[in-house]
């Protein structure tokens, strides 16, 4: 992208162009998509995607994208790129009830910030509307967006848990979060839905995330806490295409797969990073913890290859943009967050 394009527009485009593999399982896959939960920070990205792959693979089918749209522009704009779209509240059971019967669902609802202040609806979100859906569409092949949340803080810097080690979640947020996995894989195994959880740590793209959290605080000269010293991180777009392709690798009982970048990323180096690329010094307080929330990507590298966006093209993406005035969510991540209260 160059310095002189920071194009919301532009930006939206390149995080939902689909890839060769893409549009070969577009391709592969029959029936129509169901995304719910659309309206959040990748949902809109994502069924675009999988707008164009299917109309790249010139395959005939509904994208169909559920959500509240509490905020009013996102809708119009899924209708622009040829998305179908359902205003329903999901945590309503007459709502779900009514949707269109899919094939093939991915699921993005849940919430995660104000946990802390309203726990009830935190759990309502991530187990009470899981129930609800898995009754509605058993049979569906089902991706469901998790987090890396669910696991412990691991030596940093390290792999991370495998999909093999046990979870032990912090917090009441990530314990709703495993609640979330627990009653797709039951309702998996008694409807003979095949599946597949997502455990996402964590996407980034120039107006949101993990590495634009950084960005901001570098370039702010606000200090950094290296508590949490190590992170791992994906580009959104590549996030968007394993979520799709996962859908080829559902099964019963689900298959659990950490979806993010093949390393662990110090903080302190990113900083210095976009420090570089600002001209400014970072500031930064505390020091590393010994341990992290990390997760080990390595099975899904090996299932559909690693993700193709390295660090540095990240960092220049987001700098580049940031330069050029533009602008972000002013969504905080809440990445060094260590007590699991978001």
């Amino acid at each position: 992208m160059p310095v002189s394009a920071a194009d919301p527009d532009r930006l939206d485009a390149d995080l939902s162009l689909p890839s060769d593999a893409d549009t070969a399982l577009m391709r592969r896959l029959d029936g129509d998509i169901l995304v719910l939960g659309v309206g959040g920070k990748m949902g809109p990205t994502l069924a675009r995607l999988a707008r164009r792959a299917s109309d790249s693979a010139a395959r005939a089918r509904r994208v169909i994208g559920v959500a509240r749209f509490s905020d009013p522009r996102v809708q119009p704009r899924l209708e622009d790129w040829g998305v179908e779209t359902i205003r329903a509240d999901l945590l309503s059971r007459r709502d779900v009830a009514a949707l269109p019967r899919a094939p093939n669902v991915i699921f993005m609802a849940g919430h995660k910030f104000g946990t802390a202040g309203d726990p009830g609806r935190t759990w309502a979100a991530n187990a009470y509307l899981p129930a609800l859906v898995a009754e509605t569409f058993p049979g569906a092949r089902t991706v469901v967006f998790s987090s890396g949340n669910v696991y412990p803080f691991t030596a940093a810097p390290g792999p991370g848990p495998s999909e093999r080690q046990p979870t032990a979640p912090v917090g009441e947020y990530a314990q709703s979060v495993l609640g979330r996995e627990r009653l797709f894989e039951y309702f998996s195994e008694r409807y003979g839905t095949p599946a597949a959880i997502l455990r996402l740590n964590y996407a980034v793209e120039p107006r949101y995330g993990v590495l634009r959290d950084i960005a901001d605080r570098v370039r702010n000269r606000s200090p950094i806490d290296l508590a949490m010293g190590y992170v791992n991180v994906i580009w959104q777009r590549d996030a968007n295409s394993i979520a799709l392709r996962l859908l080829e690798h559902c099964s019963v009982p689900p298959l659990t797969l950490n979806v993010t970048g093949t390393e662990a990323l110090g903080v302190r180096a990113i900083a210095e990073r976009f420090g570089r690329a600002f001209g400014v010094e970072p500031v930064f307080s505390g020091s590393e913890e010994p341990t992290a929330l990390l997760s080990d990507s390595r099975q899904c590298a090996a299932l559909v290859g690693p993700p193709p966006t390295g660090l540095d093209e990240m960092v220049d993406r987001i700098a580049e943009w940031m330069l050029a005035g533009g602008s972000g969510l002013g969504k905080p991540t809440h990445f060094e967050e260590r007590g699991g209260s978001f």
